[in-house]
């Protein structure tokens, strides 16, 4: 568990689109359920198609051709990886389009960053979407628990 003292809206953690939040610990993956990429939170949207923001202001240091992730590094050092389904890198950007962003750019919170064809994925994939920070830098992070957000909603304490 984390949390930010003194928390600055550079470093806010939000929702990147409307969903039901749930403890990551619950998602059908073990890299991810057990925590080995660092702590967070799963989030499912009943949408057919569902635009993902940027869950934090900051460098979009990684952002995968195939749309299926991306991850933020927030000015305090603290590095945030969105992660769209559970082995959809496989589908190889097939339901994926990112969106005028590119590796590099700097990104505000709720920039819009990648378009999901969920029905299309979820013939073949879990479309959970998995927002985890990889480097916490030294602060505390706490997650809320599990709940209904919406687009920009906080997703810390």
């Amino acid at each position: 568990m984390f949390h930010l003292f003194n928390r600055k809206k550079e470093d806010l953690i939000v929702a990147p689109f409307d969903g039901e939040m749930f403890s990551i610990t619950k998602v059908n993956d073990p890299v991810f359920a057990q925590k080995m990429m660092g702590d967070g939170i799963a989030l499912k949207s009943t949408k057919d198609k569902l635009t993902v923001c940027a869950p934090a202001t900051g460098q979009l240091e990684v952002l995968f051709n195939t749309g299926h992730a991306f991850g933020i590094a927030l000015e305090s050092g603290v590095k945030v990886l969105v992660h769209i389904g559970l082995d959809t890198v496989n589908a190889q950007g097939d339901g994926f389009k990112v969106l005028n962003k590119k590796q590099g750019d700097f990104v505000k919170a709720l920039d819009p960053i990648v378009e999901v064809d969920l029905v299309k994925l979820s013939k073949d994939y879990d479309t959970t979407v998995m927002v985890v920070v990889t480097e916490a830098a030294g602060k505390q992070i706490t997650f809320k628990k599990p709940m209904h957000v919406a687009l920009g909603d906080s997703l810390i304490q």
